[in-house]
């Protein structure tokens, strides 16, 4: 196969352990990174870059958005301290203006979206972040893509050699053996986080909102 990618979030952990495993796996031969800012990591033949300040704002890059399989979004911001109408503006609105130019351009293409453990799908519960992340997931599924899934991974072990990793998660990182031992079903590598996104694309799986389990498993695949 000859698979051609959109990772969006590069620059942050998530987006940064996806790219890792798109640059290394045969299948895809070329990742488009969509930044808004630039991404500080090393060069590869297979990899592009288009910087792109404002989400809301595709249309002179829209020819560069064409010929693609799969986008792999993986932008996103913490709700700490976020009115409910700032987060939805970032995690709905930005993510849905992205999706549906791409729907747009590429009717063929998978849409790998990665959204977070607890995620809320009834867009009811108490805690806000977890309504958006639903209602953007519910969202996501309405477009007319060939496909549409939902990642919700839990804490996350980074690959070696990223560079955007916070503090918090390098003491995730040292602590990852025994949390996984004591709640298997709650976190992941982010290299697990990446083959599935990847094999989503090449493999499909039965469900479209994917728990750690789900990644885990389509991972192994």
């Amino acid at each position: 196969m000859a698979i051609k990618v959109i990772i969006t979030g590069a620059t942050g952990l998530v987006g940064e352990g996806v790219l890792f495993e798109c640059l290394a796996h045969a299948d895809i031969n070329q990742v488009l990174m969509i930044n808004r800012k630039p991404y500080l990591g090393a060069k590869h033949p297979k990899l592009k870059e288009c910087i792109v300040p404002d989400f809301f704002n595709l249309d002179n890059i829209q020819d560069q958005l064409s010929g693609y399989d799969a986008c792999f979004y993986c932008a996103g911001i913490s709700s700490r301290g976020m009115t409910e109408e700032a987060y939805s503006h970032i995690t709905y609105d930005a993510t849905m203006h992205f999706a549906q130019k791409l729907v747009s351009l590429n009717p063929k293409m998978i849409f790998g979206h990665v959204s977070g453990s607890h995620t809320d799908g009834s867009e009811k519960g108490k805690v806000m972040w977890a309504r958006v992340k639903g209602k953007t997931e519910n969202a996501l599924m309405g477009l007319p893509f060939k496909k549409v899934y939902n990642f919700r991974p839990g804490f996350m072990r980074p690959t070696a050699g990223q560079q955007n990793i916070k503090s918090y998660y390098k003491i995730i990182n040292r602590l990852y053996p025994l949390l996984s031992m004591l709640f298997p079903n709650n976190g992941n590598t982010l290299h697990d986080l990446g083959l599935a996104m990847i094999n989503s694309v090449i493999k499909g799986y039965s469900k479209q909102v994917l728990e750690v389990k789900d990644i885990k498993l389509l991972a192994k695949a």
